[in-house]
């Protein structure tokens, strides 16, 4: 792995988080910018645990199901009792409430991780956080479970509120609408205040070296495509041309049958925030992942960047970008994060 560094904006005393469905640390990540020390971080994934590992060493960093940890045996081992702990945060796996597994909500999908925001919880009726951030889909709003969820803490003390927010209003070079719930005990938590000015794909990934020999890992993977689709790219026009730009003989036969899905086999706009940066990132057959004047999609470390990841975030030394891709896809944008958390500290 690339080495890394300590990233905290703040010399003030920290206050103290627990990282539920930490990830590779988007979420820790920006707890830290915002000044918050985080004890704890658990994920299933042993690579996403393996990337947590290298970028937050002072962490305690437990790979583990969520359902097989105690949080009684967490809060003895991290020397806290109910009720100390400032901060409880986490974003359970959401994929079984978002709109393009639901078909824009028009069918209820059943999903083992849904219940899994009961797992986030369990952790809070038994630690008592004194602060909880929980985000999550935008579909997770409109669910029965985020509904019983809410009156649950509700009933446990917590003056919370939600809202959808695109993370472009955060400084986070990419738009992305994600549900946010902030919590306190006897105490309001505003969200933070947006950002009118817009970070674009050019001040994210414009200055890095030619992508294939900068000693980056994840900014060098090759990428293997038919001369056929490296043509059809190459006919794309730069900066922000489309599909539907191409002559009759290069559309794709599947293309001519759906007239959906435009931003397939799109470019970035360099002056503009990127769309959402999803698992499929590195492939342009998932959505408008082509760079925006190089005839490539973008790579991986250009997708960190564009989640609001520094340039020296490590992730494992591996050769599928399959598995990178979907650590950076699931991942929390951390200035993101960092806003609310900075706004969560200062209530506390």
């Amino acid at each position: 792995m690339t080495s890394c560094h300590e990233t905290v904006d703040s010399n003030e005393k920290k206050l103290q988080a627990v990282d539920l469905f930490c990830g590779c640390g988007g979420m820790s990540l920006g707890l830290r910018q915002a000044g918050f020390q985080v004890m704890a971080g658990i994920d299933i994934e042993p690579l996403a645990i393996e990337a947590y590992r290298a970028n937050h060493p002072d962490t305690k960093a437990i790979q583990a199901d969520i359902c097989e940890v105690d949080p009684h045996l967490l809060m003895a081992d991290l020397g806290m009792m109910k009720g100390d702990l400032p901060l409880l945060v986490g974003c359970p796996p959401c994929q079984g409430f978002s709109t393009m597994r639901t078909l824009n909500g028009a069918r209820t999908v059943e999903d083992y991780g849904n219940d899994l925001l009961f797992e986030f919880l369990r952790f809070a009726e038994v630690m008592q956080p004194q602060a909880i951030m929980l985000e999550n889909v935008p579909g997770l709003a409109e669910d029965a479970r985020f509904k019983l969820f809410y009156e649950k803490l509700g009933k446990l003390g917590y003056m919370g509120k939600y809202d959808v927010l695109n993370t472009v209003d955060y400084r986070v070079p990419q738009r992305r609408r994600r549900l946010i719930y902030l919590g306190a005990l006897g105490k309001e938590i505003p969200f933070a205040a947006r950002n009118e000015e817009e970070i674009t794909v050019r001040q994210a990934i414009g200055h890095l070296p030619p992508a294939g020999a900068s000693g980056d890992a994840i900014h060098d993977i090759p990428e293997r495509r038919t001369q056929r689709i490296r043509e059809l790219i190459r006919l794309i026009p730069r900066d922000g041309g489309s599909r539907t730009d191409l002559p009759e003989e290069y559309v794709l036969e599947c293309h001519k049958k759906c007239s959906g899905f435009k931003d397939v086999y799109g470019r970035m706009a360099w002056d503009s925030p990127s769309p959402t940066i999803t698992s499929g990132c590195f492939n342009p057959s998932k959505g408008r992942f082509l760079h925006p004047v190089e005839d490539r999609a973008i790579t991986l470390r250009e997708a960190a960047l564009l989640q609001g990841f520094p340039e020296d975030y490590c992730f494992p030394n591996t050769n599928s970008k399959s598995d990178i891709a979907l650590m950076i896809g699931n991942a929390l944008p951390p200035p993101f994060i960092a806003a609310h958390a900075r706004s969560i500290r200062n209530i506390l």
